[in-house]
């Protein structure tokens, strides 16, 4: 049976999350970019794949039994001589949540054999230059900042040991409606967790092949376009074979007029005919800067959606690749 490689983290939600992030940068810290900035309750832990279910069932009962609370992070701290780590002690009236969120969660699947014991903190450096280390002590004495934590999430170690979140439990009690007939639990999250996921999956091939006779993905694509080898522009979507969506274009504010939008779209629609697509659709402000830009580039308006996103009107608009 295939393990997956876990753990159980509070990520740490901007701003706070940039200003520590760089104070890993100013520290040299090798996993910045592999890892986001947390406070780790279960290290990596490998657990089977027909466990993982019972995993997150775990997480979702001690989510349900925590409410949102605060920390003190700071100020800097280490491990030295034992180990050579730098970090944030975790402070504060939030700390005696944080052991107790830990003890609910570390079990069942999620248990394993600890080499140290727990100390709740967000790493800045490990196995960093001791006497870096001592000198950042000093500096970086006054450091503090209070974060809230609202949910907790499972982290996934994939390709080139980067980690990934691939499921949260908010900080509120399970809703249970239909009491007295047949129960129903409903979890609210950012992301479906991996078995709500699959089963979506299934179901939507499921009803697609009773609906259409046909199963068939959407197939992503991402574009970027670099001037001196830094990013310039992006864009993406996905793309079927009865046409492409185009989710997302964005220049850098300095490249716009440059024609390096006109570029990417380009790409998109070259793309898009590639793949047999016949149209490519997408979404903008009725009455933002984007509209008239793809006008000018033979985009026809083909639906008007009145404050269809934060109170402003936008349209949707195609272009006809045939």
């Amino acid at each position: 049976m295939p393990k997956r490689r876990l753990g159980v983290v509070l990520l740490i939600p901007p701003p706070w999350s940039h200003e520590i992030d760089g104070l890993r940068r100013a520290f040299g810290d090798g996993s910045l970019g592999r890892i986001p900035a947390h406070i780790t309750l279960v290290p990596p832990v490998n657990v089977r794949e027909d466990a993982v279910a019972d995993a997150l069932s775990v997480l979702r009962r001690a989510a349900a039994a925590t409410r949102p609370f605060g920390v003190d992070l700071g100020p800097p701290a280490t491990f030295l001589p034992v180990n050579p780590v730098a970090y944030l002690a975790v402070d504060g009236d939030g700390a005696d949540e944080v052991h107790r969120l830990r003890d609910a969660v570390f079990r069942g699947p999620f248990e394993r054999d600890l080499t140290w014991p727990f100390v709740p903190h967000a790493t800045l450096a490990d196995e960093a230059d001791p006497d870096r280390i001592r000198a950042a002590l000093g500096a970086l004495r006054d450091y503090e900042v209070r974060v809230t934590f609202d949910r907790v999430h499972v982290l996934e170690q994939g390709d080139s040991r980067m980690w990934r979140a691939i499921a949260d439990a908010p900080f509120s009690a399970l809703a249970v409606i239909g009491r007295g007939g047949l129960e129903l639990e409903l979890a609210t999250s950012a992301n479906l967790d991996t078995d709500a996921s699959r089963w979506t999956d299934t179901a939507w091939a499921a009803d697609a092949m009773a609906e259409y006779g046909t199963v068939e993905d959407d197939a992503p694509f991402a574009i970027a376009t670099r001037r001196n080898g830094v990013v310039v522009g992006t864009a993406a979507g996905t793309t079927r074979s009865d046409g492409a969506y185009l989710a997302t274009l964005i220049v850098d504010a300095a490249e716009r007029g440059t024609g390096v939008g006109s570029h990417l779209l380009a790409a998109v629609e070259s793309l898009a005919a590639e793949r047999g697509c016949t149209r490519v659709t997408l979404r903008t402000q009725a009455g933002g800067a984007a509209r008239p830009f793809y006008e000018a580039r033979g985009w026809k308006v083909y639906a008007e959606l009145p404050a269809w996103r934060h109170g402003r009107d936008f349209v949707q608009m195609e272009r006809l690749l045939i």
